[in-house]
């Protein structure tokens, strides 16, 4: 009798990350040649194949919400107006705060915190006058709420608070476009490789056996 094959070690596991990772590589080497055509194919890929990686890990219900919120974000972000802009702002915002409950009160370090709030009343005072002014409220707010997720991502350990920290990285370089900041050469390239980054790292972290959630724990809040 052959034995089981563990969750997440199959070759659907395995061919669903190398289509995730040939998908990353099609859509920044679009960026990077300006071939927007191939971004626009290869951008909405990213997360559904993200979510149906993690699904085969039996991930929790909640890390895939924030996935797919993300995806919804992407989506939004592909149309350049103010009012996707601000859809897909909620968007990511609904999925930070699924990642914040999914962080649960597990302890994370104060000097962090203090970091964390430091750039965040640093940057949002620098933009402000540079950004339009019926989205500063709005981008305020979300900077807040991105700020807790990435402090609070260092919950579930190293891996997950780079990707919290690549996160922020992501969301602080879109907002310096918007604010008219000079920018690096190839700014969505930037966007996106910390974007796609923070993603991952953040879903293969809360999937970390060894982390708070446990393999009980986990089992009980998985997809079945």
């Amino acid at each position: 009798m052959r034995p089981a094959v563990p969750p997440g070690s199959g070759p659907a596991t395995r061919a669903l990350l190398v289509a995730f990772a040939a998908a990353t590589a099609v859509d920044l080497g679009s960026l990077l040649a300006d071939w927007h055509t191939g971004h626009l194919i290869a951008k909405p890929l990213l997360m559904p194949l993200l979510v149906a990686y993690v699904i085969t890990r039996r991930a929790p219900r909640l890390l895939i919400a924030a996935l797919l919120f993300g995806w919804g974000g992407d989506l939004a972000l592909l149309f350049d107006a103010d009012p996707a802009f601000l859809i897909g702002m909620g968007s990511f915002a609904a999925g930070h705060v699924c990642y914040l409950v999914l962080f649960g009160r597990r302890r994370t370090g104060p000097l962090l915190g203090a970091a964390y709030a430091a750039a965040l009343l640093s940057t949002v005072t620098l933009l402000w006058g540079d950004l339009p002014a019926e989205l500063r409220i709005p981008v305020a707010g979300y900077s807040l709420l991105l700020t807790a997720m990435a402090y609070r991502s260092s919950a579930l350990g190293r891996r997950a608070g780079l990707g919290g920290a690549l996160f922020l990285l992501s969301d602080t370089l879109i907002a310096t476009g918007v604010a008219e900041w000079p920018q690096l050469p190839r700014p969505d390239f930037w966007v996106m490789a910390t974007y796609v980054a923070a993603q991952y790292l953040l879903a293969t972290g809360a999937l970390a056996p060894e982390r708070a959630y446990g393999r009980e724990a986990l089992q009980g809040s998985t997809i079945s």
